[in-house]
């Protein structure tokens, strides 16, 4: 089981408030291993995405059938966009990818395979051609940078255009500083802080205090309402409990019924 970051790894990207463009950068930068370059921590995607993406497959049962259509919103080029290309080849699904050129650049080709090297959703040749036809759609581990620089509410009502009848749309790996901080005022949170930090101090607990910039509840339950509003169904998901920040971490489960 992968040990579970501490209370003092900071929730917002690691690098500062990185934007597309920084990314776009990190794809080119030969110093940083696979998983820096999409900012994460060797320690949190080493020897466990093959987990993370078991968590995925299981959310997004559709994933398991057959010639379907699926879209991976900034995949980045770890190894778990790799599974999903192997996967699709195995079921004869049609892959999707929107990501920065220099992203796309580091991800297998093949003739299942479409790349739309654009920073989501300004795709128009992605949108003429798949609009209502996507039946699995896949936003891991984006939405908060998607939060900082973007507008999260047209990034949800785009991706929701191109769902089809009976489609899934998985948003996981969103960091929530409420879930958060619930967890770290609990007698389990304390005892896991002081153990990890090595320390007999407590961990710094702040509630009904806006933090600029991090997902909390509030925003959270306005992407359910804001999809069930326009006629989808929503559910929050807790993680998996194997993965790293599953007591700080949550996903959104998006169906067109």
């Amino acid at each position: 089981m992968a040990k579970p970051m501490s209370f003092s790894d900071d929730e917002a990207p690691r690098h500062g408030n990185l934007t597309f463009d920084d990314f776009r950068k990190m794809a080119q930068d030969t110093s940083l291993s696979k998983y820096e370059k999409i900012d994460t921590p060797n320690s949190y995607r080493e020897g466990q995405e093959e987990l993370i993406f078991q968590s995925i497959v299981a959310n997004l049962p559709s994933l398991n059938g057959s010639g379907k259509v699926v879209l991976d919103i900034g995949p980045g080029c770890s190894d778990l966009p790799q599974m999903m290309v192997d996967l699709c080849r195995e079921r004869g699904h049609t892959l999707l990818l929107a990501d920065s050129e220099e992203m796309l650049a580091r991800l297998p080709d093949g003739d299942f395979i479409r790349k739309f090297p654009a920073q989501f959703p300004q795709c128009d040749q992605l949108f003429q051609d798949f609009t209502s036809r996507v039946d699995v759609v896949l936003v891991y581990s984006v939405l908060h940078y998607v939060f900082i620089e973007g507008n999260v509410w047209d990034f949800l009502d785009r991706s929701l255009e191109l769902l089809a009848e009976g489609g899934e749309m998985l948003i996981g790996d969103i960091p929530n500083i409420s879930k958060r901080h619930r967890f770290f005022s609990s007698t389990n949170g304390i005892r896991f802080h002081q153990q990890f930090m090595n320390t007999q101090s407590l961990p710094e607990v702040q509630f009904n205090t806006l933090e600029r910039q991090k997902i909390d509840d509030s925003v959270i339950m306005a992407l359910l309402t804001r999809a069930r509003n326009q006629g989808f169904d929503a559910y929050l998901l807790p993680q998996h409990q194997g993965l790293p920040m599953a007591n700080r971490r949550e996903d959104v489960l998006i169906k067109r019924p």
